[in-house]
Formats: structure tokens, sequence, C-alpha cells
């Protein structure tokens, strides 16, 4: 009898975890929006401008793209790019974000004897190089980040300011 009363109460459970995740899913998806959030259509205009620029260099990159809350949004890994890479693009995205600036003005902070030296072992990781830019809205608003890797820095910084760039205009 308690075995069947125990089966019961999970198959309960169960139901009731269902509907609640249910009527989660139902809810105004502007309660999980952050405001000046970028939007899932932005972030596919900034992948395009970025995914363009590498392919017109011939560059394979892994692109990644985080919301204002640094919350991954958007990631592209082009065929043949670096694995390695993919986790440095999605950590110069969240660094940029996390920061408020380019991974490359936060490299030269992080130099011996500068007052963010050793930074990067922070937070689980930063990218103290470039690659990772502020994505701002026409209004100089901060709306997310990008972080490109897969070439060289310069390479990994052209692609994330071209990328960064769609949205300013």
């Amino acid at each position: 009898m308690q075995r069947r009363l125990m089966y019961f109460f999970k198959i309960a459970l169960i139901i009731q975890l269902f509907i609640g995740i249910s009527a989660w899913a139902g809810q105004d998806a502007s309660k999980l929006y952050l405001p000046g959030d970028i939007t899932q259509e932005q972030a596919h205009q900034v992948m395009a401008a970025a995914v363009k620029k590498a392919v017109d260099n011939k560059l394979l990159m892994n692109i990644a793209i985080v919301d204002a809350g640094g919350n991954l949004k958007a990631f592209m890994r082009m065929d043949g790019a670096f694995l390695a890479s993919i986790d440095i693009a999605i950590k110069k995205a969240k660094t940029a974000r996390s920061l408020n600036m380019s991974t490359y003005e936060l490299s030269k902070l992080t130099q011996p004897g500068q007052e963010l030296y050793g930074i990067e072992v922070t937070n689980g990781g930063m990218a103290i190089f470039g690659g990772g830019e502020l994505i701002k809205n026409k209004d100089g608003l901060i709306i997310g980040a990008i972080g490109v890797s897969g070439g060289s820095v310069a390479e990994d910084m052209s692609v994330a300011q071209a990328g960064a760039a769609v949205m300013s205009k």
C-alpha cells in the first residue's frame, strides 16, 4: 500500500511539475527580457556582418554574442575553426561586457605594473587580448558584446568590430 501511495505521489509531482513548466513557458516573454538587451534579430544581424567579414578575409572563426547581462545569445563555429577558440570567443564577449570595454583596451590595463594586472585569473578566467567588442545601439546604449577567436588578434578584432558596427549605424 505504501509503495502504491509513493507511486501516485511521484506521478502527481511529475504532473504538477509539467503544469508549472508549461505555465512558465507561456508567460509573457518580456518578463524574461531586460530593457536594453540585444534581440535575437539584432544578434543575427551582428552575426551576419561578422561572418561576412570572416568569409571575405578567408578566416575560420568562432563568434559569440552575449546580451546586456553577459549571457550567451548567439554562437557560430565556422566549419574548420579551431575547437580551442570556442571558449575563447565566449570569454572575449563576456569579458568585454562585464568590464564595459573592448578586450584590446583591457589588454593595455593588464600588463605588469598596470592597475588590472592579474585580472585574467578572476571570474573563472577573462580574455585579455583583442577580439571582444561592446555592441551599442544607435543611441550608444550597450546592448551586448561580441567575441571572436580563430585568427590573429588583429583578425579577431577586425571581425568583431565589423559585427559590432552594424548596430551603431
